[in-house]
């Protein structure tokens, strides 16, 4: 298996089959993420490179369970992340704004909420590319010999979610770890309208 991941990042560095990805940026963003998150497995891995890829995921046309949902998380809060944002992925499309934004009073629910739904309601289009990105991401993993606690067993859930461009939460030890607590804000979004706010 060792061998066809080889393969995998040499395609995607040569472009072999059509497609070209950029490695250095995949590498920084993979050991930026290990250095601030170090329980993070391959599945918190796939979830930021996915969530640069296709942002925050379906439409949402029920404003109001959305707002409902967000004050919910806000009100059990019990830790505060000491960050405000932080990209996705390795070209951060889309940005992470954490509920401690709200909850330090930089920015209100509702200008979150507003840029949380416009982000995730914007059309990305289709992106075949994902299945073949992901296998060269998992060969950038194995080719710089970066260690991940079940590599093994994620690896081959996680390719069958990339054939299927399909989602995945957070693993049970990044959650335990971190709390994380966040909405997906596109990065246009984000530079315009929230980020002059967050001042650090």
């Amino acid at each position: 298996m060792k061998k066809a991941l080889i393969v995998l990042f040499l395609s995607c560095s040569l472009g072999l089959f059509g497609q070209h990805f950029d490695t250095l940026s995949i590498r920084t963003a993979i050991e930026r993420q290990m250095a601030a998150y170090p329980k993070s497995t391959l599945q918190d891995i796939y979830k930021s490179f996915y969530q640069d890829r296709f942002g925050p995921g379906h439409m949402i046309t029920d404003t109001a369970s959305a707002r409902s949902y967000l004050m919910h998380e806000l009100s059990e809060m019990s830790e505060v992340s000491a960050i405000y944002y932080e990209p996705t992925g390795n070209e951060g499309r889309y940005v992470r704004v954490y509920l401690s934004a709200v909850a330090d009073s930089l920015i209100t629910a509702e200008q979150l909420l507003d840029a949380f739904v416009r982000s995730a309601n914007t059309d990305k289009g289709e992106n075949n590319e994902w299945e073949a990105e992901w296998n060269c991401i998992v060969g950038v993993i194995t080719k710089h010999g970066i260690i991940l606690n079940d590599f093994d067993k994620d690896v081959a859930m996680l390719n069958e979610a990339s054939r299927n461009r399909q989602a995945v939460h957070h693993s049970r030890a990044y959650n335990e770890a971190y709390h994380p607590h966040y909405r997906i804000v596109e990065r246009s979004i984000f530079e315009n309208e929230l980020r002059p706010m967050l001042v650090e």
